[in-house]
């Protein structure tokens, strides 16, 4: 893993390592597209095509129903707590606008709103939804573009995203709160409210929606992060660890998925499927 690739997409820091020039322009141009299909901030996306029409049945690209089959299958391995129709609760919350963009405003936050989950279908290449019911899939979008990102290497090589890494090959990855650990293979993914959070109404918000309320989530963890198999799985899973908040640890532990966890005062916990991994070098595959 030689070479590094560096370019910016989907609002974060994207490195590629272990990649010819050329297979770092191609993955580099798997994050632009992805993030011209996806971005709720691009008027001209197919996202922002598919939450502005009124019809109850949008058929949509073949790249676009997989994600919302991606989304919705997050949903259910989850019970609902990794959720793509949570966007009016986001916008809601004050992050109407690109994350850059953002500043303090004084003006208190709209009403909650609650998941529309039971709302929302695929048929083939049909989304079918209640009229109204916008979607978000930035849950899912990042992290499988990273995994794609690794599936175009040959041979050794990461891609981190944001600070979500899925690797081929034994990498030393920063975590949060200080140290490192060794991931062999598989995916690391940190899901939290250190980066991304923003003053509405005089109070700090943040983007974990909880569907059950539809505000943003009020978790004991200032970050989770989670070992996996892939970087969606990991991602997925530390979302919904995070919302869990104290229950977290054990519900990875009854998947078999180490995490870490930190709260706000600096504190770390670790799972047992964790420290069971340190123990034996982290491999997730």
């Amino acid at each position: 893993m030689t070479q590094a690739a560096r370019f910016r997409a989907m609002g974060c820091d994207v490195v590629v390592g272990g990649a010819s020039d050329a297979q770092g322009r191609a993955i580099a141009g798997l994050f632009v597209e992805r993030d011209r299909i996806f971005s709720r901030f691009r008027p001209d996306s197919e996202l922002c095509a598919v939450n502005r029409s009124p019809a109850p049945a949008v058929r949509v690209s073949a790249a676009f129903a997989a994600a919302v089959g991606v989304a919705l299958a997050a949903a259910r391995a989850t019970g609902g707590l990794v959720d793509p129709t949570l966007l009016d609760a986001l916008e809601h919350a004050g992050y109407d606008v690109d994350f850059a963009r953002l500043r303090p405003d004084p003006r208190p936050c709209g009403v909650p709103v609650p998941s529309a989950l039971s709302a929302v279908s695929l048929a083939g290449p049909v989304v079918v939804r209640r009229p109204g019911v916008r979607l978000d899939l930035a849950g899912v979008v990042k992290a499988q573009a990273v995994d794609d990102g690794l599936a175009r290497l040959p041979g050794e090589g990461f891609v981190s995203a944001g600070g979500d890494v899925a690797s081929r090959g034994p990498l030393e990855v920063a975590l949060p709160a200080g140290g490192s650990v060794r991931l062999e293979r598989g995916a690391l993914a940190t899901s939290g409210v250190v980066s991304r959070h923003w003053l509405r109404g005089g109070a700090r918000r943040h983007h974990l929606i909880d569907p059950r309320t539809g505000a943003p989530a009020n978790s004991p963890w200032e970050q989770v992060t989670v070992c996996g198999a892939t970087c969606l799985a990991a991602d997925v899973a530390a979302k919904a660890a995070f919302l869990l908040g104290d229950g977290g640890p054990r519900w990875l532990d009854g998947r078999g998925l180490p995490g870490r966890f930190v709260r706000a005062d600096g504190t770390v916990v670790a799972n047992a499927a964790w420290s069971g991994a340190i123990h034996r070098a982290t491999a997730c595959a």
